[in-house]
Order: structure tokens, then sequence, then C-alpha cells
């Protein structure tokens, strides 16, 4: 399916970044620690039956609170737990391991990872090895996260690295390594000076080699809409990496747009 564009008029990103969502499955405590607020957010997963905690500090900075495609990615990747049948995510997935080792646990890279739901959600519906990085500030609000989830994680199968990755820099990707065979991503084109670089990163690993059974590697991004010029962003991709829509969230009320997720895949 091809990709979403248009031509409207860039959306507000007052508005916009933070769009209102329904509270189903989520809980929310506010902890005041000296003069900085912390949240702390429990998010039910269905398919485990079990809930997972996220620390947030919302006056600390983007990468230190919950964006909407995050949420997204979390319930289709509970979705397909429930019910791979009816997933959006299955051909994708199948295509990882076709030919592969079967009984291999999935190796997965998260790019910014922010506060790391998503991550923790990968390893416990997909009992993954999971990979979560960010920028070294990042790190320690990403630690204290899963390792906050670790006992879920480690009931489920899963298992966890958490890592500093500057996207452009090759020595950070060496450092932590290409052999991944899903890289996942959700609100992350959204400053258009880190466009190349994420661009950079992800030649890096989604051309460098094959995942499970030498198959090609994905990436799969959750993205929210807000300005026009995110379309510069999926126009380079496209000349680089084979791109698809895998789903499309309707719109929240009161906006024009929902969450899209796409499938970036390396060409061979």
């Amino acid at each position: 399916m091809a990709i979403q564009e248009d031509d409207d008029d860039d959306i507000n990103p007052v508005k916009m970044v933070f769009p209102e969502e329904d509270g189903e499955g989520k809980s929310l405590t506010i902890v005041r620690d000296g003069a900085t607020k912390q949240q702390l957010q429990q998010h039910y997963i269905r398919s485990i039956e079990s809930t997972v905690v996220i620390r947030q500090f919302p006056s600390e900075g983007i990468s230190f609170q919950l964006w909407p495609a995050a949420t997204t990615l979390v319930t289709l990747l509970d979705n397909h737990r429930c019910d791979p049948s009816k997933s959006r995510l299955t051909t994708t997935l199948r295509a990882l391991s076709k030919g592969g080792e079967n009984d291999r646990r999935l190796k997965i890279l998260e790019l910014g990872s922010g506060t790391g739901l998503v991550g923790i959600a990968a390893a416990v519906t997909l009992g993954a090895n999971v990979t979560v990085t960010d920028l070294p500030r990042v790190i320690p609000n990403l630690r204290f996260n899963v390792e906050a989830n670790a006992d879920v994680v480690d009931q489920k199968g899963g298992a966890f690295n958490v890592a500093p990755l500057r996207w452009g820099e090759g020595d950070d990707v060496e450092a932590i390594g290409r052999e991944f065979d899903l890289v996942l991503a959700s609100d992350v084109v959204y400053y258009e000076h880190l466009f190349e670089p994420l661009i950079k990163t992800l030649r890096f690993l989604l051309n460098g080699g094959g995942g499970l059974g030498g198959e090609r590697k994905a990436f799969v991004m959750a993205h929210f809409r807000r300005w026009k010029k995110d379309s510069a962003f999926f126009k380079k991709a496209k000349k680089l990496f084979d791109v698809e829509t895998i789903h499309i969230d309707p719109p929240k009320e009161g906006s024009r747009i929902g969450v899209v997720v796409y499938g970036f895949f390396g060409k061979f």
C-alpha cells in the first residue's frame, strides 16, 4: 500500500503533539520528587493478562513522556499475541522468521525508545530479546523502566539490553551490533534536522545484511503526522527502502488524522 501523503496545511503542533486518548487499560499516578513531578503510568497488556509500569517526567522534555504513536504500536503487538490470524503484523513477522531458527528469540532494536513502553511490550508479547536505545541523558529513566518490568519480561520469555544510540553515528551502531531481525520506533519523525541522521542509521541497520535465515530486515514505525515537512523524510526513505503501510488508526475525536504504522524493508 502506498504511503499517505497530502497537501493539507501544517497541523497545529500545540493541539496535535499529544491528542486526547481514552483511558482504557491505563491508570496514572502523579508523584512529586522534590521539584520534579514524575508520572507512573500502568498499561494493561491483555494478551499476557499483566500490567507494565512506565515512569515519565513530562517537565524534562519529549524523550521523557509517552507519545501517541507508542500506544498504537503497543496495541498492535498486544493484538498480534492475542490472535495472529487477524494481526496486521503477522505478515512482517512471519517473513522475518522464514527459513530461520524458529526456536530462537527474535532480536529487536528500538530506536528513540524514550520511556521504553514499545520495547517492553515487544519483549513480553513476542518473547523477544530487545535492545532499547536513546540519547545518553535518557538512558537512566529508560533503564529504570526496564528494570521495573524485569519480572514480567522474564516470565514471558523476553530479555533486555539498554544502550545509548545517537542517530547518524556509525560507531554507536557498531557498538551495539547490526544483528537484529526487526527495528521498531514510534513518533521519531519529528525534528527536521534529525531526518538525515535517522535515515543514515536505518541504512546501517536495514541494508547491512539479513536477519533470521538471511531474510531482509524490517523497520516498523508508528507515526503521527504533525507537519507537512514530515513528507520530506518519507520521500527520501522511499528511494532507499521498500516502504508500505501496515496499519492506519482512525482519527481521534477533534483530529483529522490518525496514527499510521509503516514497514520499511531493506533492499537486497
